[in-house]
């Protein structure tokens, strides 16, 4: 909780006497139950502090980010750079995919629709960067690598690709097929995951999920209502990540300055953990000093070997947008900050945990730097649901072992929180240094990847009232026989207007299946409809719809 003081404490030094920043920053108030948050429930708890380069007093920015350590991201007196995420290339560099345009810009930082994206690289992943090349104008870049190994970085409205980090680069555009569905705040600020089989996930600004089969071939829309949490915010800059036990979102309500972290078992359906993900402040040095800029955006994520999260790199501004000028003492850069990857962990139970179940055998997996049998404070462990163990509770330790370098720990299986919904049990606890320690496991009775069913709006055959739709299975494993029911919804209640057996089908394969036209409908009026995807014990999807005029279907 030391961290979160400390960015609060920033926060309200920033907030006060600043009337025409307060414009346009809205306090967003905070649920009451985030109050009995422990240490390490929120993600912000995750960042580490920045590490120590050249501390510098002679440099642009306002009073909160003077002196700062220059040389972390990349930053100069020529450019304001925005955006952008690293890649580590097979020569041990870091290369970072930035965009920038002239500080000396007539229209200041609002010149940012004319930016250019370079090519930039490290010997480390913090920084400084250095520019190596220029790749061609686009704003808002993301690079990741294709199963060939290809490179692809996005920027709005396009893509370069390359066959290698350095180039030559080629533009060209994605296809999109938004399958019936309403584009949720359009196509921009796209971002990427690749999923277990090279394919790609990705979630555009408005929260809308997407998958391609290749990560160029065309990407479907799977959802119909946004990923994002049930609570006002005006989100922007997704950012989404895959490790090795599930998918993690982050968005940034850019307004109340305040982000929201998600977790998923398959990138569709996602549950929001408490807790700010990250806020004004998060960059500070191991003294305490905060690196205070005005906005945090463009939140891109470094992954290790298992995916885990242990970089964030950030777009920062020092002021107002439209308050950067041409030749002033405001800028723009990309910073790196460090993040606690947390531990790697195995449940060795192969059984459904129940009411019944006496204990939990979890294995803590041995790292360079983290030996897990003498570096945890046992008494501090807790294991279970992060609904139990966010706020403290959860299973206590009962006994260790140890296995090679590793250790084995056997907890008390009272109070775990886990249902039949849980994919992602926690650990959270403390080192014996008194350093934050946490971890996410699978469980081994848990299917990870499971069939991805999504139907198309109905068609109305030409020869009858039968409606004709088309179902894609957009998982990477074949689906089970299922059931396609269309249903009327009308004055809160559910009619059924007809239903089909669903054959089995092949990953991204596809099928048309018939409902037979029983019901009549009024020509000219609109209808709302549900088309429903189930097995005999699982809802597989639902897409809700809005029919207007109905004559346009079915007359």
């Amino acid at each position: 909780m030391k961290l979160y003081s400390l960015l609060l404490c920033a926060s309200a030094a920033c907030w006060f006497g600043m009337q025409d920043i307060n414009a346009q920053i809205t306090e967003r108030p905070r649920p009451v139950e985030w109050d009995h948050l422990v240490e390490g429930a929120r993600f912000i708890d995750r960042f580490l502090p920045m590490p120590a380069g050249k501390l510098s007093s002679d440099v642009w920015g306002a009073k909160d980010v003077v002196p700062r350590y220059v040389d972390n991201g990349i930053e100069d007196d020529i450019r304001s750079y925005w955006g952008g995420n690293i890649l580590l290339g097979e020569d041990n560099q870091y290369h970072l995919y930035v965009c920038g345009w002239p500080e000396d810009s007539p229209k200041g930082h609002m010149f940012w629709p004319n930016s250019t994206v370079y090519h930039a690289v490290c010997k480390n992943s913090v920084g400084p960067f250095i520019i190596k090349d220029t790749i061609g104008p686009g704003h808002n870049p993301e690079a990741f690598r294709l199963k060939d190994g290809r490179v692809v970085v996005y920027v709005i409205d396009g893509y370069y690709i390359s066959d290698g980090l350095n180039g030559p680069w080629t533009r060209k555009k994605f296809d999109f097929d938004k399958r019936d569905r309403r584009i949720i705040e359009g196509l921009s600020n796209l971002t990427f995951a690749q999923r277990e089989d090279g394919s790609y996930l990705m979630v555009c600004r408005g929260g809308g999920v997407w998958i391609s089969q290749t990560g160029l071939s065309p990407y479907n829309q799977i959802s119909d209502k946004r990923a994002y949490p049930p609570v006002k915010g005006e989100f922007e800059d997704p950012v989404v990540w895959r490790d090795h036990v599930q998918y993690h979102l982050i968005v940034n309500d850019w307004l109340g300055r305040i982000a929201f972290y998600q977790r998923s078992k398959d990138g569709i359906n996602w549950i929001t953990d408490p807790g700010e993900a990250y806020q004004p402040g998060v960059s500070f040095h191991e003294d305490g000093k905060v690196e205070n800029w005005f906005k945090y955006e463009r939140i891109k994520i470094f992954q290790d070997k298992y995916g885990r999260a242990i970089q964030a790199n950030f777009a920062v501004i020092d002021t107002l947008k439209n308050e950067d000028l041409p030749n002033d003492n405001h800028s723009s850069k990309n910073i790196s900050i460090p993040l606690n990857p947390g531990v790697l962990l195995t449940v060795l139970d192969t059984k459904p945990i129940t009411e019944k179940t006496k204990t939990i055998r979890v294995k803590i997996v041995a790292e360079e730097g983290f030996n897990p049998q003498t570096d945890i404070d046992l008494n501090s462990l807790r294991f279970g649901a992060s609904t139990e163990v966010n706020y403290g509770k959860g299973c206590k330790v009962l006994s260790t072992k140890n296995e090679g370098k590793d250790l084995v720990v056997t907890f008390d299986a009272k109070g775990n929180g886990i249902t039949a919904e849980e994919f992602a049990p926690k650990l959270l606890g403390k080192t014996t240094s008194g350093k934050l320690l946490f971890g996410y496991a699978r469980l081994p009775w848990v299917s990870y990847n499971d069939p991805i069913l999504s139907a198309r709006m109905p068609i109305v055959s030409p020869d009858s009232q039968d409606m004709n739709v088309v179902v894609e299975n957009f998982g990477q494993v074949a689906s089970l026989p299922a059931i396609l029911k269309l249903e009327l919804l009308q004055d809160g209640n559910r009619k059924e207007v007809g239903q089909a057996k669903l054959s089995s089908l092949n990953p991204y394969g596809k099928t048309n299946v018939s409902l037979p036209g029983k019901m009549k409908f009024e020509k000219g009026k609109a209808y709302d409809f549900v088309l429903t995807i189930r097995t005999k014990d699982n809802v597989i999807s639902t897409f809700n719809y809005h029919c207007e005029p109905i004559d346009k279907m079915l007359y």
